[in-house]
């Protein structure tokens, strides 16, 4: 029987293992956005503070020196999160009343990309417009004032121009609002503030620099595809689509089994038919039924399925560091439903495997945690529990572990039963 399974390992490796390679595809496909996402920002300029200010004190209308630094991430072209650190000095215009107090703030803030929203692009390469918007904490503190610290929440919006100055930098211009809550002192440091819950109000008006960082062209704030881009992209698709790779008479583009063996009968979605459900497609059964069949036994077709599990030809794979069977490895975990449903004596070992990157221990408890996960898909699916036992084997060392492709392999989930 060993001679007649190793004959028959190119019929089940492709029945077993074509899941495996539409998850490699799949993974190797992925390409790295084509812009920059990080960039830092700097500017200076002056504030205004409209309210909470005690009778008799002001600062001037263009009140010196308000500054900013933030740090902001795109993940796309359109949005983005900035975390930003404000510095805000106030003192009194001329003819009032002295004062000096410092106001110190830091938020977490969404950005919008107006420019790309809005189609910039259309009309011109080197005019942007960013929207922002968050919340965040605020210190405020004044000399020959109040004493102490007063900290307070604040809601800030503004808008901020740019001109690219190049792939690297650009100009910028913003106007910002801001809106503080639980403020106990006015930004004076003089008295109390006493206009409710959203006491305070101030303005910022900058100009400053934005530095992208990455090795990209351009930097998400100027990236977009033109109409060819999009339109290349479009053909490539209904191309692709239209493909029959493994020649079963339905288009990649629709079909769910694109690595059905050649002569396999198959389904209008492209998938091997099973009509008696035992796990075996039924294009293979009849070759074993044919080849193997001894006095019309059909213990010898459940023997071989045995043998076909237990030399491992079914597998479920698993991508780089997780514990999530690919989807398209799932046909195997389907293999042994059918084969233990219609077996009601039989149980089986769940193995686990890892590849030899990162830490053995590591690795370890990495194998466990995809054997039962796979156990629990087994469960959910009808399997008793009682008839399946778990077990991590750690790391897989028979292949290169150089080899990106060859540690796909081996980041599996196997099966013996018994």
């Amino acid at each position: 029987m060993k001679k007649k399974i190793a004959s028959l390992s190119l019929l089940i490796l492709s029945f077993a293992a074509s899941a495996q390679d539409t998850s490699t595809t799949s993974v190797n496909s992925i390409e790295k956005d084509p812009f920059d996402k990080w960039s830092i920002e700097l500017n200076g300029g002056v504030n205004k503070p409209l309210r909470a200010m005690t009778p008799g004190y002001s600062t001037a209308t263009l009140n010196l020196f308000h500054a900013d630094l933030g740090v902001r991430y795109a993940f796309n072209p359109k949005f983005g999160l900035k975390l930003d650190f404000g510095y805000d000095k106030f003192q009194e215009r001329d003819n009032t009343r002295p004062f000096e107090s410092t106001l110190l703030r830091t938020s977490l803030q969404g950005v919008i990309n107006l420019g790309r929203t809005l189609n910039f692009e259309t009309w011109t390469n080197t005019i942007g417009l960013l929207a922002h918007g968050g919340v965040g904490v605020s210190q405020l503190s004044a000399d020959n004032g109040f004493r102490g610290k007063d900290y307070m929440g604040h809601g800030i919006l503004g808008l901020t121009g740019q001109i690219r100055l190049g792939n690297s930098v650009a100009l910028t211009g913003d106007l910002s609002g801001l809106v503080y809550g639980r403020q106990n002192y006015n930004f004076d440091g003089k008295g109390a503030a006493k206009t409710g819950a959203l006491d305070g109000v101030t303005l910022n008006a900058s100009v400053g620099l934005t530095f992208y960082l990455g090795k990209n062209e351009k930097h998400a704030d100027w990236y977009s595809k033109d109409k060819y881009d999009e339109l290349d992209e479009r053909l490539t698709l209904v191309e692709t689509g239209i493909l029959d790779s493994d020649k079963d008479g339905v288009a990649d583009l629709y079909d769910l089994e694109p690595n059905t063996p050649a002569g396999a009968t198959v389904d209008t979605k492209g998938q091997s038919v099973d009509k008696n459900q035992n796990g075996v497609p039924d294009s293979l059964e009849t070759y074993l039924d044919s080849k193997y069949a001894q006095n019309n036994n059909s213990n010898v077709t459940n023997s071989t399925v045995e043998e076909l599990i237990n030399g491992g030809y079914v597998n479920v794979y698993f991508d780089f560091n997780s514990s999530k069977p690919t989807n398209a490895s799932l046909s195997g975990v389907d293999f042994l439903v059918k084969y233990l449903k219609n077996n009601p004596s039989k149980s089986a070992d769940i193995l686990g495997y890892a590849d030899e990157v990162g830490n053995s221990s590591y690795n370890q408890q990495l194998s466990q945690k995809r054997a039962e996960a796979v156990k629990n898909v087994l469960t959910n699916a009808g399997i008793d529990a009682s008839r399946l036992t778990v077990k991590g084997n750690g790391e897989d060392a028979s292949v290169n572990k150089n080899s990106a492709e060859a540690r796909q392999i081996v980041r599996r989930v196997t099966f013996k039963v018994k």
